[in-house]
């Protein structure tokens, strides 16, 4: 008995490590979350600068910089702190987090060609842009390594609802540059369309995964006016031509409209953020009390053997569907069955949490088949991510199958070709 209540005891223990280690990576992905709009905000008053308006926005762009530097530090004081939990299944997760580290390290540079003027907007945009999906990459992971479903559900919302804003910066720069050049040309429209498409497709999934508050948060920006406005332009910019063009003005209107559609969403990040710590302490704490109460378990038959002053062997029917003892022994017997049935319990809380967490990792397993297909069909086709992108959606929609089953179809067919 007091073996069986042992391992119990490290099976409780060994969540709570795991809980204690994923506190640790969802600190790190709510400083991630806020670096990532830091260089959203820096990236978007760049291309201001870097578009012949430096003047106007030089002093901005050096405030944002410096808090974006700020918020760099806290993520790597906080890198600093996971690295100690290193382990197997976060291999992966910290090849993820030295790309970024790398990203990061070449920022420096980056800033000082912005503000010498020695960069093209377009060069910056790439350049930021690769940086925050390194930064959205690690997110990924860590949604990935989870070990509670409820978590990972919260993660799967967050790094969703992130790569969606992150897709809305892109278009705020898209806009801008063509609304200030006057028309958009055809790359730039599929640009914008391409963006779009992918910003309904991630912001559908975390509202697949959020929370109740979250969907009707999302569902109030999705109906509030400047959404309208942002529409209306989105519409006047695939009408322009290079015959019919539009007042560079726009620029500034797009940019302060699509600007505060990101803070709002900003907000809707911060309460995904802080509900996944309330969440992951949550957890924490009643893996604490699980662990505490098996504990109380074990002193009650410790004290029942203290009970048993004659020391009678306990014997069992090994044929008898639960466990029995002598008569006399009703003490013994009812410490078993409580253990049984705490053996039980456990075994079936761990296959349902097993069972949930395969579900929240469904959207992960799907994101990364689309995302290798994807650089599958750029690489042996020379393609764009656009349209690799738009391939395979157009796979999908002939076929009547979803985007990850037409993915691992190119994927096995790739394989196949290597035989």
């Amino acid at each position: 008995m007091t073996s069986a209540l042992d391992f119990m005891l490290a099976a409780r223990r060994s969540e709570m490590q795991g809980l204690q280690a994923l506190s640790l990576t969802c600190a790190l992905v709510v400083q991630i979350s806020r670096l990532v709009h830091a260089l959203q905000r820096e990236r978007g008053y760049s291309n201001f600068c870097l578009g012949g308006q430096a003047a106007s926005h030089a002093h901005t762009l050096a405030e944002l910089s410096q808090q974006a530097l700020e918020q760099e530090r806290v993520v790597r004081a906080a890198l600093g702190q996971i690295s100690a939990s290193a382990s197997a299944d976060k291999a992966q997760l910290f090849t993820r987090i030295a790309y970024a580290l790398h990203a990061l390290d070449a920022l420096p540079a980056l800033r000082r060609r912005v503000r010498d003027e020695s960069v093209s907007a377009a060069e910056a945009m790439r350049q930021f842009s690769r940086l925050v999906a390194a930064l959205l990459a690690v997110v990924f992971e860590a949604a990935d390594t989870a070990v509670d479903p409820r978590v990972t559900r919260a993660l799967v919302a967050l790094f969703n609802f992130m790569q969606g804003k992150e897709l809305a910066g892109q278009e705020r720069a898209t806009g801008v540059a063509g609304f200030m050049a006057g028309y958009f040309d055809q790359a730039l429209q599929d640009r914008l369309h391409f963006l779009q498409d992918g910003q309904k497709r991630c912001f559908d999934s975390f509202v697949a995964s959020a929370d109740d508050a979250a969907r009707t948060e999302w569902e109030q920006l999705c109906k509030a006016e400047l959404v309208e406005q942002i529409e209306r332009l989105r519409q006047v910019a695939v009408r322009t031509t290079s015959t019919q063009r539009v007042q560079g003005e726009l620029g500034d209107l797009w940019f302060d409209l699509t600007s505060e559609r990101m803070d709002t969403m900003k907000l809707i990040e911060d309460h995904l953020a802080d509900s996944l710590q309330q969440l992951c302490a949550h957890k924490t704490c009643k893996a604490q009390a699980d662990l505490d109460n098996q504990r109380r378990l074990l002193r009650q038959l410790d004290q029942l053997d203290r009970y048993d002053e004659q020391g009678a062997p306990r014997l069992y029917n090994v044929q008898a569907t639960e466990l029995q003892v002598l008569p006399g022994e009703a003490p013994g017997g009812e410490v078993n069955r409580s253990l049984l049935q705490a053996l039980h319990e456990q075994t079936v809380r761990l296959q349902q949490l097993q069972d949930e967490l395969e579900q929240a990792r469904e959207t992960l397993s799907e994101r990364r088949l689309v995302e290798r297909a994807k650089g599958l069909l750029m690489s042996r086709h020379g393609l764009s991510e656009e349209s690799a992108y738009r391939t395979l959606q157009s796979a999908a929609m002939e076929r009547g199958q979803r985007l990850g089953e037409v993915a691992q179809t190119v994927l096995n067919y790739s394989d196949l070709l290597k035989q």
